[in-house]
């Protein structure tokens, strides 16, 4: 994760979360069979993962203009909700639900906890590195506010200092705005600050457009 480069020492490194500090066990379509497996639905894990990653894609963003933040986090519920039912539609298998809504409380909480993720290998040692450096550290994502729960369960939460969510900033990337508000919470300029994360497009060209060094990390899995 971690690249020497003989540059002024930024003030604040950023990180993006799914995909840069830890991933999905397996695959999503894995672990929506087998939670959709104890509410007796059957279906291809490669079917599910396809069609997850469809109907996220054609999502709008995780941004809910004019919610208040007590909203919110229904609002991110809802939002999921929307996707897995059309995961399980695309895939053919809806109608094999007796309760939907039950399953996906277990699905959506499932996501909040540790079991599901695991942190690549190369984290914690950067992470470490940075901190001992007196580098401050901080969390720009597209995800929602189970993040708080999930850094905390990965022994992650302790290295950051802020986080910053698309759903609570009201902007999601590669809108300069979250990039903004993340900087605002170090009082840092753009130019002090580093971003790192997986996508070229969100993470590496978002973070260009809002004045911060974006490296872009490219994960092999």
């Amino acid at each position: 994760m971690e690249r020497e480069d003989r540059v002024k020492q930024p003030k604040v490194i950023f990180a993006d979360a799914v995909g840069t500090l830890f991933g999905v066990r397996g695959n999503v379509g894995e672990v929506y069979g087998a939670i959709a497996a104890r509410f007796g639905v059957s279906a291809s894990s490669d079917t599910l993962d396809k069609a997850f990653y469809q109907a996220f894609a054609a999502s709008e963003p995780l941004v809910f203009p004019g919610s208040t933040p007590e909203e919110i986090p229904d609002c991110e519920f809802e939002w999921w909700q929307t996707i897995a039912l059309r995961t399980f539609h695309q895939a053919g298998v809806l109608n094999q639900f007796s309760d939907f809504y039950a399953f996906f409380e277990e699905l959506y909480a499932h996501f909040a906890t540790a079991e599901p993720w695991f942190v690549y290998p190369d984290v914690l040692m950067a992470l470490e590195n940075w901190q001992s450096r007196g580098i401050q550290l901080g969390v720009v994502s597209n995800f929602d506010s189970r993040i708080y729960s999930v850094l905390k369960a990965l022994d992650l939460a302790e290295f950051f200092t802020s986080v910053t969510i698309c759903s609570e900033v009201g902007a999601a990337k590669p809108d300069p705005q979250i990039f903004a508000a993340a900087l605002q919470k170090h009082s840092c300029e753009p130019t002090e600050a580093w971003h790192i994360g997986d996508s070229y497009k969100e993470d590496y060209e978002g973070a260009k457009a809002a004045g911060v060094r974006g490296i872009w990390l490219k994960r092999n899995s």
